[in-house]
């Protein structure tokens, strides 16, 4: 669960940055995409598109994640943020689109692979 430790309004840039910690005990990090949408959860009326998450850190040992969320009011005023972050951002959506097609190859291979060990055996047998 994502915790807002502080919230300012950036006029000037057209922004709201978000300083979050993330507590995760009994689980993986968090991954970009769930601090995303977690991030536009948070702030009303945000856009998923318009959020980029910055200077994420974990600490060694404990399960917990800091980090900053910058929720955009507009496509013009995101433009500011450098090409590699937009790209990794953009490189999100597609990610979570390949996760659920690849989930459910995965699903189907382990009960292939299963059933070939045990022909194997009988034959063995």
């Amino acid at each position: 669960m994502m915790d807002i430790i502080n919230r300012k309004e950036n006029p000037a840039l057209d922004r709201v940055e978000l300083q979050f910690q993330w507590d995760h005990s009994n689980e993986a990090t968090p991954s970009l995409s769930q601090m995303v949408d977690a991030a536009a959860k948070a702030e009303p009326g945000a856009d998923r598109d318009m959020v980029v998450v910055k200077n994420v850190n974990t600490r060694f040992g404990m399960s917990r994640t800091t980090g900053t969320a910058l929720i955009y009011g507009s496509a013009e005023s995101k433009s500011i943020e450098p090409k590699y972050v937009i790209e990794r951002h953009s490189a999100r959506a597609d990610s979570t689109t390949k996760e659920n097609t690849t989930s459910d190859e995965e699903d189907s291979q382990p009960e292939e692979s299963e059933g070939k060990p045990e022909e194997s055996e009988e034959g063995d047998a």
